[in-house]
Parts: structure tokens; C-alpha cells; sequence
């Protein structure tokens, strides 16, 4: 922002300054027409908090994914072949996955095959020669054979579905298809290898990496903050074994649809039960000067104004706790703010 710009913009024949000592005059039509808004702060007692990275994960409770069991090719479904976004429900058959073998498993197969016909043939001629002499044989006898003669019909019916069936994939939960790995009809796939994964977008968590493990026991609430977008959490629980030396903690986003996707990072801030003192200030009234050290700017006179460095720390993802740099009753601009920081 520049005098020239403003006078340009708004028409006004009053120019914003930068005063020798730093501070801005600023008068009061170039306020009104940056929107410049303040508000007194308080010096208060105020929660502790710390700031821990975090990544969305999809809820694991309305959450799933769909692995290949076995090597295979890739059938489409019912619906065709699915697709990121698709809506699915739970149990809904999603594709097909037909095993490949080689010529030599093929072989042992349909030779197994081919043995089971010749021993089921057999058992069938004594099934029916001990029927036709029941009475002289005895009963258990025939029982023998039926039972024989089933058992080997089964196996038969298994052989024969391992050379043609095909596995159902079906969707283990309510939800969207998040991602379908750019999966073609007739894709061969490796087992164990991750197909479909289906995400509830309702129901979305934050996980947080703690270093100190004592934060879950002295937790009071938490929040955080991707992007720009503000997330209200629910605390869910925090796992007892380490990894990466870190704790891993589980938050659930309260927020109706929040307008974040799976595996964005963001900043998670949680609120301890130990107390700081410091005055609360949105985080819009942070801005960057000098050599990009954090300040503020106060209101002092009518159409005066003086940027504060300050010391301070996330208090949750909407505010910010000013611990060093402000003083009770302070006017700090709260909109506004980086237009100031402008002024040359």
C-alpha cells in the first residue's frame, strides 16, 4: 500500500505517512476505507499450549480399504469399474479378482482334476454296488461310501472353481471411493497390493505426533489448523508405544464437512492444564516487520499507529496468546493488519 494508491483508490486527499519513529498516520478516511478494525486486549491468565504436526487420516471407525488377496487380474463390477468419488455401500460388490497361474500350476491342476474324476467314478460304482446289496452288507459300510463319494464330489467342485471363479471385492464400509489407484479392467495385480480405499467424508480424524508423552494425560482440548481452515477436534485417545519417539495421538474433526482431504498435514494446538499470562488476539492481527520478526499494531492516538514486536504462542487455530510486547487495554488492529505492514 502506498499513499499514492490509496489516494488513488479511495479518493481521499489525506496520505498515509510513515512517521520518523516508525509508526503509521494513518487518517481516518484511509482507515475506513482499509477497513482497519481494533479491539482492547486484557491480561489474563490464559491455558497453556503446544503446538504438535498432525496429518488427516480417514476416520478408522467408518474407514477401509480393499487389498488384492492373491495375484490376480482385475474385473470390473456390477457398476463398471470403480472410480475416485463413486459412492459405495457397505458390502457392495465393487470388481472382481480372477487368479492367473502359470502353465505349470495350471497343469498340476487339471491334472488333479482329471485324478479326482477317475477316484469319484470309482466311488460312485461302489456307492451303488453296497446300495444294491444292502442288507447283505453291512450299514456302515454304506454310509462309508456315500461319504467317500461326497467328500470327493466337493474336492472336485473346488479344483474346478480354482481354475475358472473369480474373488468378489467387496466395499467394507459406507462411504466414497478416495482412491482407486488408476485400477484398468484386466489389470494384474500383486497380493497384498491395496486397490480401492473408502473414506467416509464426514467422518475424517487428525493424527498428532507427541514428543512429550505426559500431554495426553494433562490435555484439556485442541484445535487445529490446515491451511486456512480452522478444525475444532475431539480428543479420542493416544497410543502407548512410541514411534519415531513420539507418541501418536488420535483427534476426531467435529467440524460438518470440513474442507480438508486425507493426508494433509496441519497444525494441531492443544490446550494443557498448566496456565500462561497473556492477552488473547485473533491470529489475523499477527503480521511480519523488519527482518520478518512478529508484530502487531496498536492504536495509540485517533490516527496513530505503532507496531509492537511481540512474543507469542498458539492459543487455539482461531487465536493467538501475546505473552511479551502488549500492555492491559492495548488497541490492537485486528483486520487489517498486513496493509498496515505495507506502508513504506
Amino acid at each position: 500500500v502506498s499513499a499514492a494508491g490509496t489516494m488513488g483508490a479511495a479518493g481521499v486527499t489525506a496520505a498515509l505517512q510513515r512517521l520518523a519513529d516508525g509508526s503509521l498516520f494513518v487518517p481516518k478516511p484511509v482507515q475506513r476505507q482499509l477497513g482497519l478494525r481494533t479491539q482492547p486486549v486484557r491480561i489474563a491468565e490464559l491455558a497453556a499450549t503446544v503446538e504438535l504436526n498432525g496429518q488427516v487420516i480417514p476416520d478408522p471407525e467408518t474407514s477401509g480399504r480393499v487389498q488384492a488377496m492373491f495375484a490376480g487380474s482385475v474385473i470390473p463390477g456390477p457398476k463398471g469399474m470403480p472410480t475416485a468419488g463413486r459412492k459405495v455401500v457397505k458390502g457392495e460388490v465393487l470388481a472382481y479378482l480372477r487368479p492367473i497361474s502359470g502353465a505349470f500350476e495350471r497343469g498340476n491342476q487339471k491334472a488333479s482334476l482329471a485324478e479326482l474324476e477317475a477316484q469319484l467314478a470309482i466311488a460312485e460304482g461302489k456307492m451303488k454296488r453296497f446300495e444294491q446289496l444292502e442288507g447283505a452288507v453291512p450299514q456302515k459300510e454304506i454310509e462309508a461310501a456315500r461319504i467317500e463319494h461326497t467328500a470327493l464330489q466337493q474336492r472336485r467342485a473346488y479344483v474346478r472353481a480354482s481354475l475358472d471363479s473369480s474373488e468378489q471385492l467387496v466395499a467394507p464400509a459406507t462411504g466414497i471411493v478416495s482412491a482407486s489407484h488408476h485400477l484398468l479392467a484386466g489389470q494384474v495385480v500383486d497380493a497384498k497390493e491395496v486397490l480401492f480405499e473408502i473414506v467416509d467424508p464426514t467422518r475424517l480424524a487428525v493424527e498428532a505426533l507427541a514428543y512429550d508423552v505426559g500431554i495426553a494425560k494433562t490435555l484439556i482440548s485442541a484445535s487445529a489448523l490446515a491451511d486456512q481452515t480452522a478444525l475444532e477436534l475431539k480428543f479420542v485417545g493416544g497410543g502407548q508405544q512410541l514411534r519415531e519417539q513420539a507418541l501418536p495421538l488420535l483427534f476426531r474433526i467435529t467440524n460438518p464437512n470440513a474442507a480438508v482431504a486425507v493426508g494433509q498435514p496441519v497444525k494441531v494446538i492443544v490446550r494443557i492444564n498448566k496456565g500462561v499470562k497473556g492477552a488473547t488476539v485473533p491470529r489475523a492481527a499477527l503480521t511480519k516487520v523488519g527482518a520478518g520478526e512478529t508484530a502487531v499494531w496498536v492504536h495509540t492516538e485517533a490516527e496513530r499507529f505503532v507496531a509492537r514486536r511481540v512474543r507469542h504462542q498458539s492459543l487455539d487455530a482461531a487465536n493467538v496468546a501475546i505473552l511479551e510486547g502488549l500492555h492491559d487495554g492495548d488497541r490492537v488492529v485486528t483486520i487489517g493488519a498486513g496493509l498496515l505492514s505495507q506502508v513504506r
